[in-house]
């Protein structure tokens, strides 16, 4: 059988498709732009997007596992809503969904809410589902290097009780693990929920002290207000999405994102390795060294 994946162009997306056909998997992704679905050969490449329902019916021929990745849009709960009940009227029955730490605690993020309503459509519907809660990725960083480098400061607001940020290369071997799992299965196995996390748990002034390291000079952190990043964000991002960046942000400064006790220790036995660091890949990212595997 084929496993199909959404999402697949993005920084998620794209390691999960490296990592299923490194596996020796089937691999099918669907995509609104198969010019820039440039993975080899080896993986089918199905144009589409998860509102296109004859899109749907067609690339889930064949497919009994299904990785769903949904993008923060205006429209991302309708997408699941249809994705999910096409993929039962196919006969998918084994999923991996990409939802968001704390995804039942923080309603009032939209996404975040989605996200929730996707795991009970999940749950309700009997699908056997890994549930993936990834908390703030390592890789958004690349959206505030510029501030960091040009302007010595730290700009995201992420308070100081701490967030375990997690690398999207772990995000995505932990999914093709859990995908290949369920896919070799001989029937759907019972649903489970795995926190995504990072090795640390940094507060903003943490992060600052980092980037202060890296750069060999100093970098403040901006402060827990989401007012300034909200206004940035709003110059390259629809202001409905800003706003909503705020909102988590906030989630941020009140909450964090804190592991559970064993949630690290999980994810190194399932991958067998030493999860990536925060430095790491803040040096990577500015050509201080190469970045690990």
């Amino acid at each position: 059988m084929t496993i199909l994946v959404t999402g697949a162009t993005g920084r998620v997306g794209r390691n999960v498709v490296q990592q299923l056909t490194q596996r020796g998997a089937r691999v099918r992704v669907l995509t609104r732009e198969p010019a820039k679905a440039d993975f080899g050969d080896g993986v089918e490449v199905v144009k589409g997007d998860l509102l296109s329902i004859d899109a749907l019916r067609a690339v889930f021929s064949g497919v009994r596992t299904l990785f769903l990745l949904n993008a923060v849009t205006g429209d991302e709960f309708t997408q699941v809503i249809i994705t999910l009940n096409v993929a039962r009227e196919a006969g998918v029955d084994r999923v991996v969904y990409l939802s968001v730490f704390d995804a039942d605690r923080a309603v009032n993020v939209p996404h975040f809410a989605v996200k929730y309503g996707a795991e009970r459509m999940l749950e309700t519907m009997g699908f056997g589902a890994t549930i993936l809660r990834p908390s703030y990725f390592i890789d958004n960083e690349v959206m505030i290097k510029d501030v960091i480098v040009n302007h010595s400061v730290y700009p995201m607001p992420i308070g100081s009780k701490g967030v375990a940020m997690v690398d999207a290369r772990d995000i995505a071997e932990v999914a093709a693990i859990e995908l290949i799992r369920r896919e070799a299965a001989p029937g759907p196995l019972p649903a489970e929920t795995i926190n995504l996390v990072g090795p640390d748990t940094l507060t903003g002034a943490d992060a600052a002290a980092i980037w202060t390291e890296v750069l060999g000079r100093p970098v403040a952190y901006g402060g827990d207000d989401p007012s300034g990043f909200e206004a940035n964000m709003a110059t390259f991002m629809p202001k409905w999405m800003a706003y909503e960046m705020r909102l988590m942000a906030e989630r941020y400064v009140s909450d964090g994102m804190i592991p559970e006790t064993g949630d690290r220790e999980r994810l190194t036995g399932i991958l067998g390795r030493p999860l990536h660091t925060y430095r790491d890949f803040a040096a990577a990212l500015v050509g201080k060294r190469a970045a690990t595997a």
